[in-house]
């Protein structure tokens, strides 16, 4: 027998939907809806020519022209899908292996150390800090003629004609420990919280084991760690491959902010989006979907990755247990 609702009471569950129905309209109107018609606008060639735009159904040719595929093309995607990666690896590998050393220095019961709060707030200090403002003081620091390189060719310890921006490598460490230096804080913050998280029992467990540090880092707080690890992972790789801010603005040069010194060699996959877009809208929406799925696999692979096989096998079973009673 059904109960009657009694009379006056409240249906909380109309307003949990009032409460994210903001969250939801806005992403479906500035997320969802621009992806979307980022697919869409990559299937079209829009050419301007006298002030006036045509645009053309062209299926696929984008997508061939971008990879090189195409005559008379060159694989630009993939030359600036390489500067990228190689800008993301260089401050990302180091970034986690400080973040977890200092994360692990803090949260441990060893360390006798007070006052740990001021040194959690100096370690995130550099990320409050704009892209703009620390781009233009190591672009003034590292120029030819700056303080660092002045002085260095005073001691005589470099040629009177170094110049680290017309080196490839030079400009891309450079770049990387300035995304370095600002992120590291972050990345050390989010390992702090998941490592406060673990429960302190286990620690002495491993004790009473006769576990040393490195065995009680290794077989308890890493596996432990491992959602927030892949939550920073994922979001550093989200990051690294939508740079722009950093290369961009210590680029000031030349190319209005849009071509990577030296020779291209810094220009990411989204600076090369930005100046497509001026022109070429349709290989601009090309290069962003790509860009898109290229993100989602390493998103992926670090899902996979990170994956507590238990958990997958338990929800195998289960769902094999389901087929069958089926």
């Amino acid at each position: 027998m059904k109960h009657k609702k009694k009379k006056g009471g409240v249906n909380y569950g109309k307003y949990g939907l009032r409460f994210i129905a903001p969250f939801f309209i806005a992403y479906i109107l500035f997320s969802l809806w621009p992806l979307l018609s980022t697919f869409y606008y990559s299937f079209f060639e829009y050419v301007t020519r006298n002030l006036h735009t045509t645009v053309e159904f062209c299926s696929f040719q984008n997508y061939l022209n971008v990879l090189g595929i195409t005559d008379g093309e060159r694989a630009y995607f993939l030359t600036y899908l390489g500067n990228t990666l190689r800008l993301w690896i260089l401050n990302f590998v180091p970034q986690v292996l400080l973040a977890l050393l200092i994360a692990a220095w803090l949260t441990s019961s060893r360390v006798r150390l007070g006052r740990k709060g001021i040194y959690k707030v100096l370690v995130y200090m550099p990320n409050i800090i704009t892209a703009a403002s620390i781009s233009l003081l190591f672009y003034a620091l590292l120029s030819k003629f700056g303080p660092i390189m002045s002085t260095l060719r005073s001691w005589g310890l470099i040629s009177a004609s170094a110049d680290i921006m017309v080196s490839k490598w030079g400009t891309s460490l450079t770049i990387s420990f300035i995304l370095f230096w600002m992120w590291y804080g972050n990345s050390t913050l989010l390992l702090i919280a998941g490592m406060m998280g673990i429960n302190p029992s286990l620690y002495e467990a491993a004790d009473i084991d006769g576990a040393t540090g490195w065995q009680k880092f290794t077989n308890v707080t890493l596996p432990l760690l491992k959602p927030v690890l892949l939550y920073v992972l994922v979001t550093s790789a989200i990051g690294g491959l939508q740079l722009y801010d950093i290369p961009a603005l210590f680029n000031t040069g030349t190319g209005g902010g849009l071509i990577g010194l030296p020779d291209d060699t810094s220009t990411t996959v989204t600076m090369y989006i930005m100046r497509l877009h001026a022109s070429d809208t349709g290989r601009a929406a090309a290069v962003s979907v790509m860009l898109f799925i290229i993100t989602l696999i390493i998103s992926l692979i670090f899902f996979r990755v990170f994956r507590d096989d238990k958990d997958y096998k338990n929800a195998r079973a289960a769902h094999h247990r389901k087929g069958v009673g089926a």
